[in-house]
């Protein structure tokens, strides 16, 4: 059974997505008088220009080539082409290829695909049609590389594997000249700045610059760091080409010496995948798999160039992600890759990388990227609090199969000054032994790390000293699976891979409390402002522990696989968890049930949700983005009953690099029969004393209405303005509402009704007809709807002296023995009671119907009254209880 409409979370964008294997592209907008780069980034399209990025739309998979001109950008997944125009609409799409296109190249009207089976085809852009379709054998000229030479009319030139180049007009549909090579396979091409001249990137790392007008080489150069990925020139003056290789690596050449001119070493950690100078200006753009996009300047001396900007993320899947701070706007996430980066929620340029792991900085620095053997395994958790962090390190972090421990600093975004690692192994390293969890406590001063070994110490933040450990000498017996520590550094728990979770006093170290699990835990997770610990189990259940009371309050089943990670929502409310079988659970604490699930492509690794609960964010297997999921119950209608154990869960697309647009979608939604708007009754139940929903202002001083009117008598009389304005006129009451505009045709007759001389009003009639029915509700609902002053007038005018009668006085105090059997509107039958009271006792104490009914009527307070005051007085008594008894 599927739910009908929308669940609790939706995607909303991705953070830490820059770049990936598709070369970049530049182009010149004329109107604008700047340049544009597109990055292809999964399956949507980031165009960045000096200041800012916007993304476009995302296409069905992820793209695979990238290209444009000055109107249009070209983007490819499998064997369709689509055209993007203003950076985000999708305006053209070209399907006819049965294979997938590896090269694009837009030549004036038409844009030139080709597929990996070896078929060109020119497409008209405007009409979407096929110009021309060229085949060739794939065991003769696989085409490897595609070009159109500056000053060409109609021409393009094609590379092969097999190492030979071919001239072809287009227009005519002919060969017009077949180079033969150098017999190894053409990697890239690229238009020299001068004209008829072409550089040539071959799979052996030779670059050959060759002039095509005559087919004579010009020169050669060769890399030994495998074949040419890239190929770009300056046109700012200099004479240098840069060339990209598959290890991260880019050599300058200088073209007047013909000779290297400097080499850039480490510009990626991946292949340089695009690489581009900027017309007319020393900048080299350069993207590469490694997730990095950088812009380098040349303005030194030696001709090598410096990080002008960029933006980078992962170029491993992340393992663990936290929210940083209160205002929910920096997400740490630590990667395979070693690093420790700061993503923000609200703009890239706030994004901060705290770098990598290293057991001596000044040694790596020296080494360099590739050769160094200082840096740490990856981070497997970390613990951050931003109390302090701006005097000493607030962040500490242990790392995959290491017994040391780091700190990092996260206002210098670097790492800190303090390994933590137990004293009696400082001076070797021990083999099998390693942390396994860290928290830090809330006020920034401690840490507590848990060891493979069972041992947790406490180590100061501001100085790195040991400051004792937990047991006389571990903690556990087994491996430490998590530590927290309560908000007020009171309690430590520590969970065992043997089944016990403990609890230690802080300061003195002492074990206060222990219980078994059914089975070993595989994490926990301290909810500081509630007390409640979330115990993930290996036999794929949670169970919920409340600390105050040490007893376990929830326990939750569903999972098939091992559970990730979990996250509470800022009120405590919510348990969300991952787990390895690709679902994503949401369990709601005080009913203990399951009110939202769905499933993603990739199995969640880590959770973490936003202090302000308007963010889900989480981190996937093989996936170098974090993924921000909207909290659609604060913006819309939302449904959290619990969901059936027949429930299926359905698979949700995950966000894309581009934001959700703020698209109103209520009109659009059918609200199933559980999102329909609960209307409360009028009484939940018969034995219930309700009150009514009307203001203390409509009922409280009716008693007291005399003195007000006293009070607020004027002393002067009103006097009458000079100019009055026009006033539309109304109705006398509470409610607003017009006279309606008397008819023409009707004309006033001069025969005098004398109905009008009469003084029943309609609570009156109401009343008199309720003798016979019983029913009082019609002129229970006219009181309600009166004024505190009608409503003294209405009352005044049942006693005789009014023009009311003894059956309307009597009709008036039954409605009141309705109410009180009843018990609704318990407030309203007190106040209206008591000004009847007030305005006729005398004629009450000479009538004895009247009296008769006055002690039934007390009667029924009587009763009601001490029910209330026994459920008074027993829930004070467990009250002050509660507040006074030491739990």
């Amino acid at each position: 059974m599927a739910r009908e409409g929308a669940g609790l979370f939706a995607p909303f964008r991705v953070l830490g997505r820059f770049s990936g294997h598709v070369p970049h592209v530049l182009r010149y907008h004329g109107r604008h008088r700047e340049f544009y780069l597109a990055a292809a980034v999964g399956r949507a399209v980031h165009t960045y220009n000096v200041s800012k990025r916007c993304a476009g739309n995302t296409l069905p998979q992820d793209i695979t080539c990238l290209a444009a001109d000055r109107m249009l950008i070209f983007a490819s997944y499998d064997n369709i082409l689509h055209a993007f125009a203003r950076n985000k609409e999708v305006v053209h799409s070209y399907e006819g290829h049965k294979a997938r296109i590896h090269l694009l190249q837009p030549f004036g009207d038409h844009v030139i695909s080709v597929d990996v089976d070896n078929v060109l085809i020119v497409w008209n852009i405007q009409s979407e049609e096929e110009y021309l379709r060229i085949d060739f054998d794939k065991a003769i000229f696989a085409v490897s590389a595609l070009l159109h030479p500056s000053t060409y009319l109609n021409k393009i030139l094609l590379g092969s594997e097999q190492g030979t180049l071919q001239l072809w007009n287009i227009r005519s549909n002919k060969l017009l000249y077949s180079f033969p090579g150098w017999g190894l396979a053409v990697t890239t091409l690229e238009q020299a700045p001068a004209v008829d001249v072409v550089a040539v990137g071959l799979a052996s790392g030779h670059i050959i610059v060759h002039n095509i007008k005559y087919d004579e080489t010009l020169m050669k150069f060769q890399q030994d760091w495998g074949p040419i990925t890239a190929i770009s020139f300056r046109t700012d003056g200099h004479p240098v080409m840069a060339a990209g290789s598959p290890v991260g690596h880019i050599a300058l050449w200088d073209l007047e010496e013909k000779k290297l001119m400097c080499q850039m070493q480490d510009a990626h950690s991946t292949a340089i995948a695009g690489m581009t100078f900027v017309p007319g200006e020393p900048l080299l753009i350069t993207n590469g798999a490694d997730n990095a996009l950088r812009v380098w300047i040349f303005d030194g001396p030696g001709g090598t160039g410096r990080i002008l900007r960029s933006r980078m993320g992962h170029s491993a899947p992340p393992t663990k992600i936290r929210y940083h701070g209160q205002d929910g706007k920096q997400i740490l996430s630590a990667g395979q890759d070693g690093t420790l980066q700061s993503f923000s929620t609200v703009h890239e340029k706030f994004n901060k990388s705290l770098g990598r792991g290293s057991i001596n900085k000044k040694k790596s620095k020296k080494k360099g990227l590739k050769l160094d053997t200082m840096a740490l395994p990856p981070i497997t958790s970390f613990a951050s609090e931003v109390a302090h962090q701006s005097d000493w390190d607030g962040i500490v972090a242990c790392h995959q199969g290491y017994i040391t421990c780091t700190t990092w600093n996260y206002q210098k975004t670097s790492m800190g000054a303090h390994k933590l690692r137990p004293e009696e192994f400082s001076k070797h390293k021990p083999v099998g032994i390693y942390a396994t969890a860290v928290d830090i406590t809330s006020c920034g001063n401690f840490a507590v790390i848990g060891m493979s070994t069972g041992q947790v110490d406490v180590y100061n933040m501001q100085s790195g000293i040991h400051r004792g450990h937990y047991g006389e000498e571990t903690a556990h017996e087994g491996a430490i699976r998590g530590v927290a520590v309560d908000g007020l550094n009171q309690l430590v728990i520590t969970a065992g891979s043997e089944g016990l979770i403990k609890f230690w006093k802080f300061k003195m170290k002492d074990l206060v409390y222990s219980t078994k699990l059914p089975s070993s835990p595989s994490g926990i997770l301290l909810h500081r402002d509630s007390g409640i610990l979330g115990i993930a189990l290996d036999d794929f259940t949670i169970s919920v522990l409340d600390i105050e009371t040490r007893k376990i309050v929830r326990t939750f089943s569903g999972h098939h696989g091992r559970i990730n990670d979990m996250a509470f929502s800022p009120d405590g409310r919510w348990l969300i968890t991952s787990s390895m079988d690709c679902s994503i659970k949401t369990w709601d604490l005080p009913s203990g049930c399951l009110i939202d699930c769905f499933l993603v492509d990739s199995a969640a690794v880590s959770l973490t949700m936003s202090p302000a609960g308007d963010f889900l964010a989480s981190a996937h297997v093989d996936d170098l983005g974090i993924y921000l999921w909207s909290n659609r119950s604060l913006y819309s209608l939302v449904s959290l009953r619990p969901l059936p154990a027949d429930y299926e869960p359905s698979l949700v697309t995950p966000p894309s690099t581009c934001p959700v647009q703020d698209v109103d979608v209520s009109g659009d939604e059918e609200p199933c029969d559980e999102m329909i708007e609960y209307v409360s009754p009028e009484q939940l139940g018969e034995q219930l004393v309700t009150l009514s929903l009307l203001p203390e202002s409509r009922w409280k001083n009716l008693i007291n209405l005399d003195i007000i009117k006293k009070k607020n008598k004027p002393r002067e009389p009103p006097k009458v303005p000079k100019s009055a304005p026009f006033f539309i006129p109304v109705l006398p009451g509470l409610i607003p509402r017009y006279i309606p505009p008397e008819e023409e045709n009707d004309r006033q007759s001069k025969v005098v009704n004398l109905g009008v001389l009469a003084q029943k009003s309609d609570f009156y009639i109401h009343l008199e007809e309720a003798l016979s029915t019983n029913e009082y509700k019609a002129p229970l609902d006219l009181l309600k709807s009166l004024g505190p002053s009608n409503i003294e007038l209405e009352l005044r005018g049942l006693a005789p002296e009014g023009g009311g009668s003894m059956e309307v006085m009597l009709s008036f105090l039954r409605m009141i023995g309705v109410m009180l059997n009843k018990k609704y509107n318990f407030e309203l039958a007190q106040a209206y009671l008591a000004l009847f009271l007030k305005l006729h006792l005398k004629i009450l104490s000479s009538e004895p119907k009247l009296l008769e009914e006055l002690s039934k009527l007390s009667m029924q307070l009587e009763e009601t009254w001490i029910h209330l005051r026994a459920l008074f007085n027993q829930s004070l008594c467990v009250l002050t209880y509660m507040k006074s008894a030491l739990l």
